[in-house]
Parts: C-alpha cells; sequence; structure tokens
C-alpha cells in the first residue's frame, strides 16, 4: 500500500545536545571542582548545548544546583561548596543504569520523582578520588553516557602517582626517585616504614616531598628539609590518602605542556614554566589556586627544547592510554634532560589554570577548548574501543 497520500507527522526539530556539567566530589579537591565547573558553565556555548549543573556534595549526594557561576569561585580566599550551591537539602539526582536509557531522573522524599530529560554527554570537572580516579567513568560506562576525557584505566592510572610512574618507566621515559609506603607496612611496623624513608634519604638527600599517592592540586604534600619534619609531613599525607609516595627533589625548572585530541589524534600546546613563588616553599594549593603564582606562557625554552618536550607530553599521554585532554608536567634539569613528573587527566580547567592558557597561546581559546572536548565526547563511543 503506498504511503504518499497519508498525512505525514511534521518533523520534530532537532535539540542541542545536552551536556551534564558533574563537580564537587568527595575528594579534598571538592572545592575546586566547583571553580572548574563555574567556569566552563561561563565559557559553554549555551546556543550549541543546553547544560544541566549537578553537584556531587562532600557526602556523596547527587544534586540540582543552580546554573550561577558567579557562585562557584573563590572568595575569602575560600572555595565554594557543593552544599551550598544545591536547590534543595533533601533532593537527589539519579543517573540512568540502562544503557538504552539516558534520561536523568530527579527526586524528594514524599514527592513523585520527575524526569529531567535525556543527557547526550557528561562532562566531569571532578578532580581525585571518586571522580577523576576511574570511578566516575566505570559509572558512565555501565549507563552508556558519553564523557569527556580519559577512560577508567587511564583515570586510575592518572590518579595513583606509583602506578602512573610505573607506566611511565615501562614506556621508556624517565621518572625522578620515589618509595611507596602501603597502608599495610605502616600497620605491621610503622618504624620499618620510617627507616624505609630514612634510608631512602640517606641515598638521595634532603629535601623529600612527602605525598598522598592518589590526590592532587598540591593537596597533602609536604616538603621536609630534615628528619625532624618527617612524622608531621606522614602523618597530614595519610589523612588523604593511607597510601603515600615519597619522592626525591629533582633540581630543576618546572616546565608543563598540554595535550587535546584532535580529529588526528593528540596533539601538544606550546609549553610553560612555573617559577618558583616568591611567598611559599613550593608551587602548593595556595600558591596555584589562591595567590594565583602566574606561569610563564609560553616558556623560556630553545627550539630543540620546546620541540622536545611536546613530543614527551604525546608519550605520556599515549603510554596512559589517555583520551580527550592531559597536562602534562616535567621537570627540566640542570643537564638538559627532561624527567616526568606526573599527569593530570582532568587537571585544573578555570580560564588562569595552566592547561587553557597553554592552549590559549597555542591558539585554542578557552570557548572552542570546550567545545572540541565536548564533540570529541559526543563522537566517541563508550564501551571497549
Amino acid at each position: 500500500m503506498s504511503t504518499e497520500n497519508l498525512p505525514q507527522s511534521p518533523e520534530q526539530p532537532s535539540r542541542k545536545p545536552r551536556v551534564a556539567v558533574v563537580f564537587g566530589g568527595r575528594s579534598s579537591e571538592h572545592g575546586i571542582s566547583a571553580v572548574t565547573a563555574g567556569a566552563v558553565l561561563s565559557a559553554i556555548d549555551r546556543s550549541k548545548y543546553d547544560v544541566l549543573p549537578i553537584g556531587i556534595t562532600r557526602e556523596g549526594r547527587w544534586v540540582l544546583t543552580a546554573d550561577e557561576p558567579e557562585r562557584m569561585a573563590i572568595a575569602d580566599r575560600r572555595t565554594p561548596e557543593v552544599a551550598d550551591l544545591a536547590e534543595s537539602h533533601e533532593g537527589g539526582v539519579v543517573l540512568p543504569v540502562d544503557p538504552g536509557n539516558r534520561e536523568v531522573v530527579y527526586s524528594e522524599p514524599g514527592s513523585v520523582p520527575k524526569a529531567l530529560g535525556e543527557v547526550d554527554v557528561v562532562f566531569p570537572v571532578l578532580h581525585g578520588p571518586y571522580g577523576e580516579d576511574g570511578t566516575l567513568q566505570g559509572l558512565l560506562e555501565l549507563s552508556g553516557v558519553p564523557y569527556v576525557g580519559a577512560g577508567v584505566l587511564a583515570s586510575a592510572v592518572g590518579q595513583d602517582k606509583e602506578y602512573m610512574k610505573r607506566v611511565f618507566t615501562s614506556f621508556g621515559l624517565k621518572v625522578g626517585p620515589y618509595v611507596v609506603i602501603r597502608p599495610r607496612e605502616w600497620a605491621q611496623d610503622e618504624s620499618a616504614a620510617r627507616r624505609k624513608i630514612v634510608d631512602f634519604a640517606g641515598e638521595h638527600g634532603w629535601p623529600l616531598f612527602v605525598k598522598p599517592a592518589r590526590a592532587g592540586s598540591s593537596i597533602g604534600i609536604t616538603k621536609v628539609d630534615d628528619l625532624s619534619g618527617l612524622d608531621e609531613a606522614i602523618a597530614e599525607a595519610q589523612s588523604h590518602d593511607p597510601k603515600i609516595l615519597i619522592e626525591a627533589a629533582v633540581r630543576g625548572r618546572e616546565i608543563e605542556c598540554g595535550v587535546l585530541e584532535f580529529e588526528d589524534g593528540p596533539r601538544a600546546s606550546v609549553p610553560a614554566e612555573i617559577p618558583a613563588p616568591d611567598t611559599h616553599a613550593y608551587y602548593d594549593f595556595e600558591a596555584k589556586y589562591i595567590d594565583s603564582t602566574p606561569g610563564i606562557v609560553p616558556a623560556p625554552l630553545t627550539d630543540e627544547e620546546t620541540a622536545e618536550v611536546r613530543r614527551l607530553a604525546v608519550e605520556a599521554f599515549d603510554a596512559a592510554s589517555c583520551e580527550g585532554l592531559v597536562r602534562a608536567d616535567f621537570f627540566l634539569t640542570e643537564d638538559g634532560e627532561f624527567v616526568i613528573n606526573e599527569i593530570n587527566t582532568m587537571p585544573g580547567f578555570t580560564p588562569i589554570s595552566m592547561y587553557p592558557q597553554m592552549w590559549q597561546a597555542t591558539g585554542v581559546s578557552y570557548p572552542e577548548l570546550i567545545d572540541r572536548l565536548v564533540q570529541a565526547a559526543l563522537n566517541r563511543p563508550t564501551g571497549l574501543r
């Protein structure tokens, strides 16, 4: 039977892709994640995308937040809290768990759950454990929802500094000397674990940097100049992560480089240099975010050095099986060798953060950067790839 004379349904107008910006979280980097979310919400192209801000409180509750980026800024040297941004202190957001359904649901006690519509892509701007470490990425993979940035494996590797260094070493990238103290070692014999660190200092010298193995934004890190400060530094690192990492100081200039995935593969930005801050012992949390110690973009390097660090940044991106974006941090030693310190699979993303600044200097504006990341996520399947 011909259908030519049957009434035709009017064509539905195509809707804009819906981006859920997920931020906050249970890690010690909760506040910086909220600052990053504010910057992304301010810059994302609203004519091209519908946006749904979803916050995760420090307790792990998913909430709707007001779409008010101006409230997600550092004020009076304090970072914002998702609990203060939530539209309700009782309601919660539930992501889909069925790969065939991308509808987000909002519910409050005693009320009928309300469908908020489908989400086409998640932009997770969480930093640290319970968000940047593969946990959220695994949830999104199970849900079949595309997302910006690294997958489960790369996120986990990028979060755990020990295994990050092991991966880099296996690919021939040079890392600095380090030693790891696991929670079982510390619980079974504190004295032996402490001697392990002291022996490491005897071999490589002071100062040492004592770090949580799975944290970022320089939170929980202490520069230890001698034995007298060691116990306090260990306690500080363990308050953020029971597994700690101790690194020997690498003497050299701090150089960073951004990597961004393009249609033809990952490319590196012009590098930046992080000068030693005048008012801080090293480039710590306050120097980065509160006092906003400025980096030098582009870094004053030779053409050969610039080409080399850009090459190494892409190698690190590939070594950890990254996707989307990475900031790779290096030391340039006095003998002209680049030593990789770490990668960050979801780097600080405010307009004054080094990653957007490096891409701005390379010719990619902040709004274009966000657009590229969202489009790459929309074009990439979930699951094995």
